[in-house]
């Protein structure tokens, strides 16, 4: 479980888990874009956090290219979601997941975290 800091702030334990989430950027939940409901998701069960990395290219198990060439202009290019927190914390969010994803690839690992700081600056 995550320990609370002085400020209200959750820090992960030093024994965390990343969770990794492949799919493509056409996937939707409810009209919305896949990536943007399972951070909102993510946000919602109060994680630690969330980033969403867009790839230039990539394939499935389909094999099926997915690429952002000129000549070759997809628009569902690879999406790629890593989320950081306690094995509690991701199982739930795993829970919720499984409600949500229905092609692509998730993927689990332990991983120790070195540092996990509060940005300083205000939220909007």
């Amino acid at each position: 479980m995550s320990t609370p800091l002085a400020h209200g702030v959750f820090h992960p334990p030093a024994g965390a888990q990343r969770l990794s989430i492949y799919i493509g950027e056409s996937d939707r939940w409810h009209g919305s874009p896949l990536y943007e409901a399972i951070v909102l998701k993510a946000r919602e069960l109060h994680i630690a956090g969330a980033t969403v990395l867009r790839g230039p290219m990539g394939f499935g198990a389909d094999s099926r290219i997915h690429t952002a060439k000129i000549l070759r202009l997809s628009e569902d290019l690879p999406i790629l979601i890593q989320i950081v927190d306690s094995e509690s914390n991701i199982t739930v969010l795993l829970g919720e997941l499984q409600k949500m994803i229905s092609g692509g690839l998730v993927t689990v690992e332990n991983v120790g975290v070195a540092i996990y700081n509060p940005s300083l600056r205000p939220q909007s």
